[in-house]
């Protein structure tokens, strides 16, 4: 499994800033090609500005599933809400934080 970076709270990549029982995603930042829990520990981090993923980009695997260390593409993530592998549920919430990491209209 590729690295979790930020303050990571637990085994199932929650972080200090998103920790209830369904935060258990983390996404491959497109600007570093790093994992992070959220867009907060990625700011708090890094050094640069993130970079959105784009529409075109969205076969690329850049979503881990925290529970079963499943890796989804963005589409895959997109269009679901829960892990297609093990079942567990994403945060709903999380819907909200789209458009810091993907070019969504």
């Amino acid at each position: 499994m590729p690295k979790i970076y930020g303050p990571i709270v637990d085994e199932q990549t929650r972080c200090t800033h998103y920790h209830t029982e369904k935060d258990i995603i983390a996404i491959k930042f497109k600007c570093c090609h790093k994992y992070y829990p959220c867009f907060k520990c990625h700011e708090e981090s890094e050094n640069h500005d993130i970079i959105r993923w784009k529409a075109k980009e969205f076969d690329t695997k850049a979503i881990i599933c925290g529970v079963c260390k499943t890796e989804l593409t963005i589409h895959e993530y997109l269009k679901t809400t829960h892990c297609p592998n093990c079942q567990s549920s994403f945060n709903e919430g999380c819907q909200y934080h789209h458009h810091l990491y993907f070019e969504v209209t």
